[in-house]
Formats: C-alpha cells, sequence, structure tokens
C-alpha cells in the first residue's frame, strides 16, 4: 500500500518502518516490477578464488543496501514535508530490488549477508532520524553524497570482480545506474551540499562498514 494515498499519522509512520526494518533483516523486501538483471546473463565457471572475491563484494554491496533502508526510513520519520517522502518513495523501493538481487547473488555464489546487518540498519535508521531532522534539504543532501559515494564503491568493486562473472556484473552495473539516478532526484529535490567535513566523516563509516561486511 503506498503512504501517499491517504494521511498517515506518526504512529502509522513507525509501524511502516518497523515493518520495512523486519523485512529488509529477515529477506523479504518489497521490491518494484522490474526483474533481476542477472537472470539474463549466463553463469560462468568461476575459480574457486574469483568466487570467493565475488562473494564477499556482494555481502559488501548488501550490507550498503541494508543501510540504505535504513537511511530512507529513517529520513521517513523525521521528514518535514510530505511531498519529500513522497519522492523518495521510489528509490527506496529501488533500493529494495538491489537488496534482494545481492542477497540472491551471495546465495548462488554460496556466501552468507553480513552478520552484522542489525547493526548497519539500525545505525543507519538513526543517522536517517538526524539528518531529517536538520531538515529537508539537508536530509535530501546526505541522499545525493552517499549515493555518489555508492557510485565509487561499485565502480571499484567492478574493477576487482573478475570479468567473467557476468551475472554480478550486471547487477553492480544496474546498481550503479540506479544510485546515480536517485542522487539526481535528491539533488532536484532541493538537496544541499554537505560540508566537506560531514562528506569526509561518511566516508569513514562507510570504511568501516565495508572492511567489516567483506569478512563478516
Amino acid at each position: 500500500m503506498s503512504t501517499h494515498q491517504r494521511q498517515y499519522s506518526a504512529l502509522d509512520h513507525l509501524l511502516f518502518n518497523i515493518d520495512t526494518g523486519v523485512r529488509t533483516l529477515l529477506g523479504a523486501p518489497q521490491t518494484t516490477e522490474r526483474k533481476n538483471p542477472a537472470e539474463a546473463q549466463p553463469e560462468s565457471d568461476l575459480s574457486e578464488a574469483d568466487k570467493k572475491l565475488s562473494g564477499r563484494l556482494m555481502r559488501i554491496n548488501h550490507a550498503g543496501e541494508v543501510s540504505a533502508q535504513g537511511l530512507y526510513q529513517g529520513q521517513a520519520l523525521t521528514a518535514k514535508l510530505p511531498h519529500i517522502r513522497e519522492q523518495m518513495e521510489r528509490s527506496a523501493q529501488e533500493e529494495n530490488d538491489h537488496l534482494d538481487w545481492c542477497a540472491t547473488r551471495c546465495q548462488e555464489l554460496g556466501t552468507h549477508v553480513s552478520l552484522l546487518s542489525p547493526l548497519w540498519y539500525l545505525g543507519s535508521l538513526t543517522i536517517g532520524a538526524i539528518a531529517g531532522r536538520a531538515g529537508d534539504k539537508w536530509s535530501l543532501g546526505f541522499v545525493s553524497e552517499t549515493e555518489h559515494q555508492v557510485v565509487r564503491h561499485l565502480d571499484s568493486h567492478l574493477q576487482q570482480m573478475s570479468a567473467e562473472d557476468l551475472k554480478s556484473r550486471a547487477i553492480l552495473e544496474q546498481m550503479k545506474e540506479d544510485e546515480l539516478h536517485h542522487a539526481v532526484i535528491a539533488e532536484d529535490a532541493g538537496g544541499a551540499s554537505l560540508p566537506a567535513a560531514v562528506r569526509a566523516a561518511m566516508k569513514l563509516s562507510s570504511q568501516v562498514m565495508t572492511r567489516s561486511a567483506y569478512y563478516l
């Protein structure tokens, strides 16, 4: 059910967020109509080393998508303008596609998603709520900067990953396209450029998550 069909109370939005959090962490996100881009690609005969590397990189990306859901949901709790919440709704749904695709690929590669997923979700939920409280322009600026940092991570992963892993690469390429689009949406909606110190802190936080999810 779309939350813009009628006016919802703060309690309603809280319950929506709890539902989204449970779905995110239990692997049952509400996705869009889009197909997994990996389905159109053949499974490659990867070496054990390449398969292990791909699995770890996809686990990192899954952790990033868990964080993205926390960020969007935290902002939804505190966004001051209803239309901001609506503009972000489609982006959040597409992030759920990424979440589902990454989880599926992790399973195919014989690995697990991050054991620290609850930590990534709750941490990002808190950050998103704080950003929302700071004002919609800062909240949207936070989304834009986050998406640009994610794109840089995806570029790095595509460089590291075996060229023969067509399924994983197809997922990452589509994710990259979507993330750039989400950044533009946030900027067009009025997102402000964040101070350099905030961007640096976000980068450091991302590095901690990336290194942890690589192993856990």
